[in-house]
């Protein structure tokens, strides 16, 4: 079976030393201790347990590793200790800028610690999904952070079964079998839906999907619940995936809706959906905010630069994936005493050109 995995590596030798040093006999870790006048003990907890290791004596070890070129050998260090020092990243699109930026924050937590990342892309696959795990786990890598493709977690492999720790990111676990980093998606809905609403909105569409993805389903949740507060109407346009193409079609199908029925306002349920149809409508002539308002979700880096600046709702992305890591880490090292913790942030609104006030609000 074929797996793709794109990596991740924070390497411990400074790439232009070991290209000088090609051809060359290869470097032990006898002589890193020998260059840094330390210990072969010492030298092997900076490559193992760095945490455990004065700040000078890492720093003259990391010098010798730079100058000698040192590469360790790390399948035969698994053999030897039967444990791993890299970790995963299963997420749900690789294409989606949200899920390499929360990527961004757990290299950060792995580079400080000298570990290696593995990012696999699940595509939005339970059965890819359970593939990543599977082999990670045959590969007995120090554990996996994983963004469910459902909303629950019966899919996945409980840590026991498999020996490999798995914590979830940008998903909570009401049930406490996993560790969780979140964000309050059902919120985050209500505060976009909200925000038209103070707007002058009463027709709003809700364009995402599927809603077998629990990160939609909540989000949608939160829009119907400040649609009934606020004496909205919110229309639901399913989508089969939460990509830029599926927004231009959902915007195809938006303006479809006769205009007397036609929402003025939609919600999208991430800013990749958000941006398509904000190129449907453009492309069609109709002005964003005048006619149709606009809030997408994530706030990723694109929402700014649109063509009209996207209002979103700001996930922590990097601090998702910085808090996840450390949760596993934690797991990791606490062994069976062990006790799951759920981390929850709350989202923020930020409102620009694409869902202004209305100027006319008693159109809508």
């Amino acid at each position: 079976m074929h797996y793709s995995i794109v990596t991740i590596q924070i390497l411990l030798a400074d790439a232009g030393n070991r290209r000088r040093r090609r051809g060359s006999a290869r470097v032990g870790i006898k002589d890193v201790a020998e260059r840094a006048g330390v210990s072969v003990g010492t030298v092997s907890n900076v490559l193992n347990r760095p945490e455990i290791v004065s700040d000078t004596a890492a720093r003259r070890v990391r010098d010798a590793i730079a100058e000698l070129g040192f590469v360790r050998n790390e399948p035969a260090r698994q053999l030897r200790t039967g444990g791993s020092r890299t970790l995963a990243y299963v997420v749900l699109d690789a294409a989606n800028p949200f899920f390499t930026d929360v990527a961004a924050g757990v290299e950060e937590v792995a580079a400080e610690l000298g570990l290696s990342v593995f990012l696999c892309n699940s595509r939005q696959s339970a059965e890819r999904q359970t593939s990543y795990l599977e082999v990670l786990g045959e590969q007995r890598a120090l554990g996996a952070l994983v963004t469910p493709v459902g909303p629950g977690t019966d899919g996945l492999l409980v840590p026991d079964e498999q020996g490999m720790p798995l914590v979830l990111v940008d998903r909570h676990d009401p049930d406490g079998k996993f560790c969780s980093a979140s964000v309050d998606d059902v919120l985050g809905g209500e505060l976009a839906v909200r925000h038209l609403l103070d707007n002058g909105h009463r027709r709003i569409a809700f364009i995402g999907g599927p809603l077998s993805i629990g990160q939609v389903a909540d989000r949608h949740a939160g829009a119907a619940r400040a649609a009934r507060a606020g004496g909205g109407e919110l229309a639901s346009i399913e989508t089969a995936a939460m990509t830029a193409a599926e927004g231009r079609g959902a915007g195809q199908r938006l303006l479809g809706i006769p205009a007397a029925e036609r929402p003025t306002a939609a919600f999208c349920a991430n800013d990749l959906l958000a941006l398509g149809l904000l190129q449907e409508l453009a492309q069609r002539g109709v002005r964003v905010p005048d006619e149709i308002a606009i809030v997408g979700y994530d706030d990723i880096e694109f929402a700014e630069t649109a063509t009209v600046p996207l209002s979103s709702i700001r996930q922590p992305r990097h601090r998702l994936g910085r808090t996840a890591t450390k949760l596993l880490l934690r797991e990791r090292s606490e062994g069976a005493e062990h006790r799951h913790e759920q981390v929850r942030f709350e989202p923020e609104l930020v409102v620009r050109s694409s869902s202004a006030a209305r100027r006319n609000p008693g159109d809508g």
